[in-house]
């Protein structure tokens, strides 16, 4: 058998993002607004926190003097054992209250930290539903996903840790330095001199670091957006025997992936053996000038070996201060993807004085609408129409001609780009979006099944509804005896996209949704299209219910299941070609008559 080879031109996919790295300096602006999201804790947590690094922090910094100053210089060199054993004693308590203040440090931290993870991925998730349909139609489901998911936990760690120990490790460098001043001036400036050298290097470092980050970030969102895509296609791709370049291009993205992290990795490692260089010079520098200094009796040896605890301690939060600035510069990055959706505003949005509908009529009116969904392409060319209350009018016409667009701007999923739409008299801009949507139902060609059960998925359409009146939507629509026969009946748990369930029972499913939520404005977008013919008949019966005195917008490409429409607008490149009743434009023998004629010729040759 031959092997099947993978095309080169497959990998060239991986080349191509809809995403670009962020080019922004790093300001503390935007960290400062990411740090905001402490301020619902600053009365409780934040302060309980804070209070027990201060007192770890004193604790590290009396510790070294009571050691080389009071113990050698004081009581050893008295010999006075009842100052001795005062000042063990009072070691030994200041270290037992260090081990209990990081006990609640850290507890109260951890949740801290996690309370405002908890909170920003809370923000982030309900602004995105706020979202306008473009927002989605430009961004993969993967590329969201790493937002809400991959880039909040990358802040775990700094929210954690890193905030609160940063201003510990300050609090204990500035304190050492004030306390190696007071212990010997010359000494410190003597060690001081190298830190310049320290902190040139690695300032020159922060900006590759930054930027590795990103890009990490940036791969991950890839990664997402391929696998989700792949788990999605994962029918076609078997269909049509894709596997092998699927495997090379995932193998591509996540070998691209793997490298962003380890030279991501590699630059932040970098950091600590600096500074544990710097250390070593500072030892040699104290050691060789400190010697010289007891020698001439300028410090004294209990001096010089609380010189050497303070000056160990002051190269560890250097070294971690180095560590929070690299959780900074993941955060930033991270930050940066958060707060381009956060200040992502929605297309169509509500004005602050919108009308609040009550229950309507559902007399719609199109007045010279034009839309467009790339300002390129027109899909709706200064169309007008009128949809009276309770009537059934049919769409029709062929792919793009802008039938599911006139629905989309009903719902108002999108703004007309020119003209208007209204809604028993009231402009749609001009009415709040949840009164709107509350009085439209859709069922769409391919329906979404939520995971949970029968019941919970038709409820979705009234969470409200008792659940007699789910079981009677479902008999209107013809869905109970299917219901009744899963294993557990409405209770029977389907997963996501119910795959358990034929494509006909999930269509039957969304019928009794929209049935549940007694819309007064229903569109049905391509509903029958996935129907069997013997399902269908069932659906006609029950639709016959469900569109009595409500004001239907049928989408179909199936003609015979809207002949009884009260209106049919025929459209063609996003005008109106035709309208009327069927036998109106059948009379008429324009587009509406050549399109029945030529589906009824394929169901004969068929």
């Amino acid at each position: 058998m031959k092997e099947k080879r993978v095309n080169p031109r497959v990998l060239e996919r991986f080349h191509y993002s809809t995403e670009e790295l962020i080019e922004k300096p790093f300001n503390w602006e935007q960290m400062i607004r990411l740090l905001g999201y402490i301020k619902p804790y600053s009365k409780n947590l934040l302060p309980q926190a804070i209070f027990m690094v201060l007192l770890t922090t004193a604790v590290k910094l009396i510790v070294p003097t009571l050691i080389g100053v009071y113990t050698l210089d004081h009581a050893l060199k008295n010999k006075d054992m009842n100052q001795l054993i005062g000042l063990v004693s009072l070691l030994a308590f200041l270290y037992i209250l260090s081990y209990i203040a990081n006990i609640y440090r850290v507890k109260w931290m951890n949740h801290l930290g996690q309370n405002i993870i908890y909170d920003l991925r809370k923000a982030l998730f309900t602004h995105v539903q706020t979202l306008s349909h473009r927002f989605f139609d430009q961004r993969s489901a993967g590329s969201i996903l790493v937002r809400i998911m991959n880039d909040i936990n990358s802040l775990q760690e700094l929210f954690t840790n890193g905030v609160i120990n940063l201003m510990m490790d300050m609090v204990l460098l500035l304190g050492i330095i004030v306390i190696l001043f007071t212990l010997s001036p010359q000494l410190t400036l003597a060690i001081m001199v190298i830190l310049p050298i320290m902190f040139f290097i690695s300032t020159s470092l922060r900006k590759n670091i930054r930027r590795s980050w990103q890009i990490v970030r940036l791969r991950q969102s890839k990664l997402n957006s391929h696998l989700n895509e792949s788990i999605q296609g994962i029918r076609v791709t078997q269909a049509f025997t894709q596997e092998p370049e699927n495997m090379a291009f995932f193998d591509e993205v996540n070998k691209e992936n793997y490298e962003s992290w380890k030279s991501a990795s590699r630059k932040n490692a970098m950091f600590r053996p600096l500074v544990e260089m710097t250390n070593a010079v500072g030892t040699v520098v104290l050691i060789w000038y400190g010697a010289s200094l007891i020698q001439n009796g300028t410090i004294s040896l209990g001096i010089f070996v609380s010189f050497a605890f303070y000056l160990g301690m002051f190269w560890d939060p250097i070294s971690r201060m180095g560590q929070v600035y690299n959780q900074l510069l993941i955060g930033m990055a991270s930050s940066e993807r958060i707060f381009e959706f956060l200040d992502e505003r929605p297309l169509v949005s509500e004005k602050e004085n919108a009308r609040e509908l009550g229950e309507i009529k559902g007399h719609i009116v199109f007045r010279d609408v034009e839309f467009s969904y790339d300002k390129k392409r027109t899909a709706l060319n200064r169309i007008s129409l009128e949809m009276k209350a309770g009537e059934t009018i049919a769409l029709v016409g062929h792919t793009g001609s802008g039938k599911t667009t006139i629905a989309n701007l009903i719902s108002r999923f999108y703004d007309p780009t020119g003209g208007a739409v209204s809604i028993d008299g009231y402009n749609l801009r001009d009415v709040s979006l949840s009164s709107l949507r509350r009085n439209i139902s859709i069922v769409l060609q391919d329906t979404f099944i939520f995971s949970g059960t029968i019941m919970e998925n038709i409820r979705f359409g009234n969470p409200e509804a008792t659940d007699e009146e789910v079981r009677s939507a479902a008999r209107s629509v013809g869905a109970h005896e299917f219901i009744e026969r899963l294993p557990n009946g409405y209770e029977t748990e389907v997963q996501e996209r119910g795959n358990i369930l034929s494509v006909g029972e999930r269509q039957l499913l969304s019928f009794a949704r929209a049935l549940l939520a007694d819309p007064r404005i229903l569109i049905l977008d391509e509903a029958t299209a996935s129907i069997d013919t013997e399902t269908e008949m069932k659906i006609q019966e029950a639709l016959k219910t469900l569109l009595h005195g409500r004001t239907s917008i049928i989408i179909a490409h199936r003609l015979s299941t809207i002949r009884d429409a009260d209106k049919i607008f025929v459209l063609k490149s996003g005008s109106i070609l035709e309208a009327g009743s069927h036998e109106q434009l059948m009379n008429h023998k324009g587009e509406y008559y050549k399109l029945v004629k030529a589906q009824f010729n394929m169901l004969d040759a068929g």
